[in-house]
C-alpha cells in the first residue's frame, strides 16, 4: 500500500474509532509477487489488544507471525487492512509519520539484538532518548542498564558482550523511553536456555513495572503461557 495524496505526515493524527484499545487490527493482509504470480503471506486478520495486556503470537516458522509483528509496528506496509495504535491509523501516516509514532510510542526487541556495533552499551541505550530530545539521557540510560544488571558494562561495545548481555542491553534500550507499546520478535531465539529464561523473567518484570502493552512473537509455548492471551497463526491465518 504505497503512500499517496491525503496521507497524514505527523504522528499526532486525530484518533479514530477503536481508541480504547492499545492495538486494533482489521482486515490486515500481506501479499507479495513470486514466480507463480502472487503469494499470500498473511490473510485478512482481525484482533484487538487492550492497554497493559500481554499477548503472545505463536506459530511455526514461516506461518506469518513475524510479518504480522512488522506490520503492527509499521515496519512494512500491508496489501490491505488497517492497524491502529493508541487510536491512530498508522497506515494513514506517511513513512516519516510512522517513524515519529514509533519513536513516541513503541519499543522493539529483536531476536538478533540490533545493537549498533560502533556504540557502547550506554550509547546504544541513550540513543532513543537523544532522538526524542529527552533531558538527562545519560543518567536515565545508566539507571536502566543498572536495572538489567549491566552497571559494570556501560563502556563495552556489543562485540565484547555475551548474547545474554546484548539482549539485556536491547531490553534496556526498548524500555528506557517508557513506551506504552512493546513488541518483541523471538527475544530469546539466539540465546541458550538458561540465559533465555533470565531474559524472559527480566522482560516480564520490566513490563509489569512500566505497565506497557506487550506483544511478543514466539514459537516457545512456555514463553507464550506467561502472557495473558495467545493467538495462533498457521499459514497466514488466525486459528
Amino acid at each position: 500500500m504505497p503512500d499517496g495524496p491525503g496521507l497524514v505526515s505527523s504522528a499526532a493524527a486525530v484518533p479514530l474509532a477503536g481508541a480504547q484499545a492499545a492495538i486494533a487490527v482489521s482486515g490486515l493482509a500481506k501479499r507479495v509477487a513470486d514466480a507463480s504470480g502472487e503469494l499470500t503471506i498473511l490473510h485478512e486478520v482481525d484482533f484487538t489488544v487492550q492497554k497493559a495486556e500481554t499477548l503472545a503470537i505463536v506459530g511455526a516458522s514461516g506461518s506469518g507471525k513475524s510479518t504480522l509483528l512488522g506490520l503492527l509496528a509499521g515496519l512494512d506496509t500491508p496489501s490491505a487492512g488497517r492497524v491502529m495504535l493508541d487510536g491512530v491509523d498508522i497506515y494513514a501516516l506517511d513513512e516519516d509519520g510512522r517513524a515519529a509514532l514509533r519513536k513516541e510510542k513503541l519499543g522493539f526487541v529483536f531476536q538478533s539484538f540490533q545493537l549498533l556495533a560502533h556504540l557502547t552499551a550506554l550509547e546504544n541505550v541513550m540513543l532513543p532518548l537523544e532522538l526524542r530530545g529527552a533531558t538527562h539521557a545519560r543518567e536515565k540510560a545508566e539507571s536502566m542498564l543498572e536495572r538489567v544488571g549491566l552497571a559494570s558494562r556501560l563502556k563495552h561495545y556489543p562485540k565484547y558482550l555475551s548474547g545474554g548481555e546484548q539482549q539485556r542491553v536491547a531490553l534496556a534500550r526498548a524500555f528506557v523511553t517508557e513506551p506504552p507499546l512493546l513488541f518483541a520478535d523471538e527475544p530469546t531465539g539466539s540465546l541458550d536456555a538458561a540465559t533465555g529464561e533470565a531474559v524472559i523473567k527480566l522482560m516480564f518484570a520490566l513490563n509489569r513495572q512500566h505497565g506497557s502493552t506487550l506483544v511478543l512473537v514466539t514459537h516457545d509455548q512456555a514463553m507464550a503461557a506467561r502472557c495473558a492471551r495467545t493467538i495462533t497463526i498457521a499459514a497466514g491465518r488466525l486459528v
